[in-house]
């Protein structure tokens, strides 16, 4: 076999490893109620099941960057594919809550190992027009699994059980193992190995850990003053502060002593978990601000969305990922309309095409969703946004990362996908908050207007709001006015959350001017020596 056609089979065994953590991220969403029903968790233990993965994932992104530049992208990969498939075992067969949730931090691990040196082995195997075409399916794959995870969650809850989304990932994970072990050359740093900053790699994880988690329960545990104290074993958080504002405070210090630290050991040619030196090349500083305000609005509808689908439209979960395959079918379309026109517009313009297209998508959405809406209405917006998402994820990548030198390039893609997680928590913490704070006004004012009592009214509100929509359905054999108007309130909070989503892609979109348009060609060349290590 040729040089050129393995590296085109191994990419698609790195595509399916990204595939398999992308979908892991969405699959549990639909699978929760019979969780739920199985295990008999509490509404605590289902917001951490969520949660716990994205939390470990988004934390451990930039250590593992580092550490396949030093022992080998392709080792890191296998290795995280390994964790995460074993994880996958135990959480399958978990019978608490506590067993699941632990598995699924597990699991973050692995997902943490593997999406960095996916990025990190496609810039060092893939040169000029190819890695275009490359960043293009690895970036298709990401849009069209955060679609695809919904629908085989809900054909394996449906049909199967709830473990079976879990399950799914072993086979899966064999069948990654043995294709990256034939068709993926081993890639990693050539200068010699340079010791691994510690100090730097626990700072960067308490740094992203307590940001994430801010962000994540903040409307839970209250953005100021505390609303639910956070306990744990018997003791409980004795302060009106919320732990929130501390969480950020430790956010900042521990951020500011990680650059501080990072670059103090720069200036005497120690190494350093990110190489500081990359934040000179303007492709590469710029593109992260714009990939992180990109994620602010990229897969924040994919939050409401299913919610609304199911809960005022009264989709089941299968119904649901049939209606989400529209936007997995644009982003695979993408693919191939990057492949085509990669050699005659630059990758900028694609990504900014690729934005703009997200804007239409999710605007048009919110132009279009209403308590009486059919999915006629919806899969043409949602393929158009799949499209754009197509285009623009994997070309900004390739802008971000096209003149980092080969030998960085691990600490180059954690720190890119590092910027992509944050920016993602931050849109998904400020769309739900969107999202529900307008549901709960905008079902009090209706409720007043049927002259609901006040007391009755809190309980309705908070009931909805509460369960994400799923009090809907119930109500309507009590009331089928009252349903209406909380079918309407979910709505119109679907509905401001899209426009929410558009207007951080219009921001992102503003934030690519800075960007300088070049075509693939142009960035063979490293921008900056190697960090030097000790």
């Amino acid at each position: 076999m040729t040089g050129a056609r393995r590296r085109w089979f191994g990419l698609v065994f790195i595509s399916i490893a990204v595939a398999l953590i992308i979908v892991d991220s969405t699959i549990v969403n639909v699978a929760i109620p019979s969780i739920v029903d199985d295990l008999g968790i509490t509404s605590t233990q289902v917001q951490w099941v969520q949660e716990s993965y994205t939390l470990v994932f988004a934390a451990l992104l930039l250590v593992f960057g580092s550490l396949a530049d030093r022992y080998g992208r392709r080792r890191i990969l296998l290795t995280g594919v390994v964790i995460f498939a074993a994880a996958s075992v135990l959480a399958a067969l978990a019978q608490t809550g506590d067993l699941l949730i632990a598995s699924r931090l597990v699991q973050g691990v692995g997902g943490a190992m593997v999406l960095p040196t996916t990025l990190s082995l496609i810039n060092a195997t893939f040169r000029g027009r190819d890695r275009g075409i490359a960043f293009a399916i690895w970036g298709s794959t990401i849009g069209g699994m955060v679609a695809v995870g919904p629908l085989l969650g809900g054909w394996l809850t449906t049909y199967f059980s709830w473990r079976w989304a879990f399950g799914i990932n072993v086979p899966l994970g064999l069948v990654i193992v043995v294709g990256v072990l034939i068709f993926v050359s081993e890639s990693k740093d050539a200068g010699e190995p340079r010791r691994i900053d510690v100090v730097g790699a626990v700072l960067s994880v308490i740094t992203s850990a307590s940001l994430v988690f801010g962000l994540i329960e903040g409307r839970t545990y209250g953005w100021w003053l505390t609303k639910t104290a956070p306990t744990i074993g018997d003791w409980t958080w004795p302060f009106e502060l919320s732990i929130i504002p501390i969480m950020f405070l430790i956010t900042l210090l521990a951020g500011t002593a990680f650059i501080w630290w990072g670059i103090r050991r720069q200036r005497v040619g120690k190494s350093t978990l990110l190489a500081f030196s990359l934040f000179r090349i303007a492709s590469f500083r710029n593109g992260n601000i714009a990939a992180l305000i990109v994620s602010l609005g990229e897969f924040g509808i994919i939050l409401s969305l299913p919610l609304w689908l199911q809960n005022v439209l009264g989709y089941d979960a299968l119904q649901t990922g049939f209606v989400l395959l529209a936007l997995a079918i644009g982003s695979f379309v993408a693919s191939g309309l990057a492949g085509a026109f990669g050699n005659k517009v630059t990758p900028l313009t694609i990504v900014r095409v690729g934005i703009l297209a997200e804007i239409i998508g999710v605007a048009g959405l919110g132009t279009v969703i209403t308590a009486d809406a059919t999915w006629l209405v919806i899969v043409p917006f949602l393929f158009v946004y799949g499209l754009g998402v197509g285009l623009a994820t994997a070309q900004l990548t390739g802008v971000v990362l096209g003149d980092v030198p080969i030998e960085q390039s691990g600490q180059g893609s954690g720190t890119s996908s590092t910027a992509r997680q944050i920016g993602s928590a931050l849109g998904i913490a400020v769309l739900g908050t969107v999202l529900f704070t307008s549901v709960g006004l905008s079902l009090d004012a209706k409720l007043a207007d049927l002259d609901v009592p006040a007391a009755t009214s809190t309980q309705i509100v908070d009931a909805v709001v509460d369960s994400a929509g799923a009090a809907i359905p119930a109500l309507q054999a009590q009331s089928p006015a009252v349903a209406e108007a909380a079918k309407e309130a979910f709505s119109e909070g679907t509905r401001y959350s899209a426009y929410a989503a558009a207007g951080f892609l219009v921001i992102g979109l503003v934030a690519t001017l800075r960007l300088t348009a070049r075509r693939p060609e142009e960035t063979e060349q490293p921008a900056v020596p190697a960090a030097s290590g000790s």
